[in-house]
């Protein structure tokens, strides 16, 4: 039988076909939009100083009569920024032989790594307030979030600009209990979570899911929270950048994503901790 001149034969000579690259889910950071954000100028300290107003109240008085004098005081919270980063050394040899553009696929990785270490300081911060709701044993319920609701309010705060931020687990026992364990019912908001898989607003309360959220126990075991955009900081000195160098001796380029931010607790009263053990987990 003649010799044959087959692909196995010739596999040095023909190319592997390269797809387009697959990226890992990376899930967008939430927490920097419904926070409040400061903007540091360059060679201002590493510390930003936010102060913050008493709150004066206004009283009766009679006709012709000398108003007191009402004491405004301030505190203060303190927003210490530090730098966060990460780098890889890509050889020439590595992006030279690449079918890919591999400089802008690292630059995209970097660049959401850093955007989830903001967000994850962020919501680490839920586990500073000091009211609390809810059990490490329990599901939360819709009944929570109206009690967390309820004590925000109290204190004045608008609600169109609270929010409430759970891990994706603990979400599925509210939707659970919104929709009679997933039968329906004669509810819009019933009909909102069936259709779409999401909780827009209960009491008036934006929901928002978030798979970044540590795990703070056992099994299912997450602090979420309710709160007002004034109960969290963020400092921004230096936003997400992604820079390049050359390191000739390695025939080499380095590529570094860095950002400079601080992040902390302004008001402990304008969040509440909402603590609940997911029954899926």
């Amino acid at each position: 039988m003649a010799n044959e001149a087959t692909t196995t034969a010739l596999n040095d000579l023909i190319s592997p076909l390269v797809a387009e690259a697959l990226f890992v889910a990376s899930e967008k950071s939430i927490m920097r939009n419904i926070v409040r954000n400061f903007v540091m100028p360059q060679n201002s300290g590493k510390v930003l100083q936010v102060p913050i107003y008493s709150q004066p109240a206004a009283a009766a008085v009679a006709e012709a009569t000398d108003l007191a004098n009402t004491a405004v005081t301030t505190s203060k919270a303190d927003l210490t920024v530090s730098e966060v980063g990460i780098m890889t050394t890509l050889t020439d040899l590595s992006a030279n032989v690449s079918e890919s553009d591999v400089v802008r696929d690292l630059g995209r990785l970097f660049g959401e790594a850093i955007a989830k270490k903001m967000d994850v300081d962020l919501l680490t911060l839920f586990d500073g307030f000091s009211v609390s709701i809810g059990a490490a044993d329990a599901a939360v319920t819709p009944a929570l979030i109206f009690n967390a609701a309820a004590k925000l309010r109290t204190l004045g705060l608008p609600v169109d600009e609270t929010y409430a931020v759970l891990h994706p687990t603990v979400a599925y026992d509210l939707k659970s209990g919104l929709t009679n364990t997933f039968a329906g019912l004669p509810s819009d908001l019933s009909n909102e979570a069936m259709r779409n898989g999401f909780v827009g607003q209960i009491a008036g309360i934006k929901i928002f899911e978030s798979g970044n959220m540590p795990n703070t126990g056992t099994g299912g075991d997450f602090k979420g929270a309710v709160f007002h955009k004034d109960a969290l900081g963020l400092a921004m000195l230096q936003d997400i950048k992604i820079a390049t160098q050359r390191d000739e001796s390695m025939r080499a380029t380095e590529i570094v994503a860095t950002a400079v931010y601080g992040v902390g607790e302004l008001h402990d009263t304008y969040g509440v901790e909402v603590l609940a053990d997911s029954s899926i987990l």
